[in-house]
C-alpha cells in the first residue's frame, strides 16, 4: 500500500473552451484557464507532503491572500513595473522566469494571451521549486495586508497568474468539465454543506491518473457534496460556488499611481462562469 493520499473530486469544472473560429487558443492554454464548478479526486506528483500523515481541516482560506484585481488592473501594471525585478532578488523564481521565457520563444504562442502573463503560466507549471514557494507563500501573504506588503515577494507573478486566468476564460466559452486534484502525505477533512477555498493557485486534473492540468484560483469558493473515508485516505466532493476575496487592490492602497482618463474604468471585468456567487469583501 502506497502513501495514503487526500482526493478531491470538483464536479463540472467550469473552464473554458475556445468558441468556433478562435482555436488559436490551444487546449493546452485553454485548460489553464478556468474556475472550478466540479468534483476532485487524484494524485498530484508535485504536490507531495513528506513525513507523517498529517490531518487538516478545510476552511474559507481567510490568511490567503486572494486580490482579484478588479478595477484596478492598470495601475497594478504600472505599479508592478517597480516590483517585478527587485522580486528576482529570489534566484529561483528569476531562473524559472528566465526557462519559462525562452521556453515561450521557442513555443507555439496563442494568440490573445500577453508575452508576460503565458510565461508567468509556464514558470508556474515548470518542474522547479518556484511552485511551492510561490503556493506557500500565497497561503498566508493575506495574514494581513502589512504582511502583504513587507513580506509576500510574488506580488508580480500573482497579478501576472491572476490576470492570465481571467484573460483566457474571457476569451473562451462557457464549458464545464469534472476535475481531479489529489495529496500524498496528508488527508483534508471537511463537512458537508461547508464552504471552502484552496487559498492558493491549486492544480488539478481532467484524468484521474494524468496530468493533464487545470489551474484552480485561491479565491474560488466550492461547497461540499459529500465527504468519505476510505483505507487509500479521504475523499472530497466539491461544487464551485462561485468567487469571493478578502483583498481589493491591496498593493495601491498607498500608491497613487494615475491612471490615464480614457482608462480610468478598466474596460476588462469578467464574468465568472457560474451562475451565483458572492461579493467581494474588501479588507482595508
Amino acid at each position: 500500500v502506497g502513501p495514503a493520499c487526500n482526493r478531491a473530486e470538483v464536479t463540472s469544472h467550469c473552464s473554458t473552451r475556445a468558441p468556433p473560429g478562435t482555436n488559436h487558443l490551444g487546449l493546452g492554454w485553454v485548460l489553464l484557464a478556468g474556475t472550478l464548478a466540479g468534483t476532485l479526486a487524484a494524485s498530484s506528483t508535485r504536490e507531495q507532503d513528506p513525513g507523517p500523515i498529517r490531518e487538516k481541516a478545510m476552511d474559507m482560506a481567510q490568511n490567503s491572500f486572494d486580490d482579484r484585481y478588479q478595477g484596478c488592473r492598470y495601475k497594478m501594471e504600472v505599479a508592478l513595473k517597480k516590483l517585478h525585478h527587485a522580486e528576482f532578488k529570489n534566484h529561483i523564481y528569476a531562473d524559472t522566469w528566465r526557462k519559462a521565457a525562452k521556453r515561450w520563444r521557442n513555443s507555439n504562442r496563442p494568440q490573445g494571451l500577453r508575452r508576460k502573463y503565458a510565461v508567468a503560466v509556464l514558470a508556474y507549471t515548470a518542474d522547479t521549486d518556484l511552485y511551492s514557494l510561490f503556493n506557500k507563500a500565497v497561503r498566508y501573504g493575506g495574514s494581513s495586508r502589512k504582511h502583504y506588503l513587507q513580506s509576500f515577494h510574488f506580488k508580480t507573478l500573482h497579478f501576472f497568474l491572476t490576470e492570465a486566468l481571467q484573460t483566457l476564460r474571457k476569451a473562451q466559452g462557457r464549458k464545464c468539465y469534472n476535475v481531479y486534484r489529489g495529496v500524498r502525505g496528508i488527508h483534508f477533512t471537511a463537512r458537508h454543506h461547508q464552504t471552502v477555498r484552496f487559498g492558493q493557485f491549486a492544480s488539478a486534473s481532467l484524468q484521474k491518473n494524468e496530468e493533464n492540468e487545470v489551474l484552480i484560483p485561491p479565491y474560488e469558493i466550492f461547497r461540499v457534496t459529500n465527504f468519505t473515508r476510505d483505507r487509500d485516505g479521504n475523499v472530497i466532493h466539491l461544487r464551485s460556488h462561485g468567487a469571493h476575496s478578502n483583498y481589493k487592490c491591496a498593493l495601491l492602497k498607498v500608491s497613487s499611481v494615475p491612471a490615464p482618463a480614457a482608462r480610468s474604468k478598466c474596460p476588462f471585468s469578467p464574468q465568472p462562469c457560474w451562475g451565483g456567487g458572492e461579493r467581494a469583501a474588501v479588507r482595508c
